[in-house]
């Protein structure tokens, strides 16, 4: 357990750091003057409905890394399609099972009460992520906050980008590295999945016939 805390704190640390943060200069207490409640509203919120389902905690952390991997922390991951017709991130194949948009919602809107036009979108996936973690006995790390929300969201970037369930291990080290992010940011962030489920479909061809040469088995580094 203590080993799973530790991952799950870092890989908020690779996703946050190495992936873009949506081009703000981000700083711990960037709301103290213009919304000094902005993150208890969020924590407070949080921790009063995701013990009735804790499941959302794991797709929220999915979510902020689905939304960082393309174009940085920038909520672009949350815009809908424009009515032109121009389809976005999130009706891209590896997100439409992402959930909890509803909830992300509610959390605006209360924030928004509270400072209407202040804070940020992508600082609030940022926020409900880390206490949604602490809420179902994770760990608690500092989140800087400042980020911009972004205004495009392209359907084709998320599904060029995001890494995919059938990727072997050099292609997922390609693809990190493709954000800067190195070996050590890959480990600490598949151990995400140390919370939620995963569907038998993604994972079954890596669970049999290893002969040291397989597409899945990792290479010496």
């Amino acid at each position: 357990m203590a080993a799973a805390k530790l991952v799950l704190a870092m890989l908020v640390v690779a996703v946050g750091v190495a992936a873009g943060e949506g081009g703000g200069k981000l700083r711990q207490g960037y709301y103290e003057q213009s919304c000094p409640r902005a993150e208890q509203i969020v924590k407070h919120y949080v921790e009063r409905h995701v013990p009735h389902a804790p499941s959302v905690a794991a797709t929220l952390i999915r979510t902020h890394f689905h939304d960082c991997f393309v174009r940085g922390c920038d909520a672009s991951v949350l815009l809908n399609a424009t009515t032109g017709g121009g389809e976005a991130e999130k009706d891209a194949t590896p997100n439409l099972t992402l959930r909890g948009f509803a909830f992300l919602d509610r959390v605006k809107a209360l924030v928004e009460q509270e400072c209407p036009g202040v804070v940020s979108c992508a600082d609030i996936l940022a926020l409900a992520s880390r206490d949604a973690v602490g809420v179902i006995g994770g760990p608690f790390w500092r989140v800087p906050t400042g980020r911009r929300d972004g205004r495009v969201s392209i359907k084709q970037e998320a599904l060029d980008q995001i890494p995919a369930p059938t990727m072997n291990f050099t292609d997922l080290l390609t693809s990190f590295r493709a954000k800067g992010l190195d070996v050590a940011d890959l480990v600490w962030l598949s151990g995400a999945h140390t919370i939620g489920i995963s569907h038998c479909n993604s994972f079954t061809e890596r669970l049999y016939n290893f002969t040291g040469h397989g597409p899945w088995e990792l290479p010496h580094l």
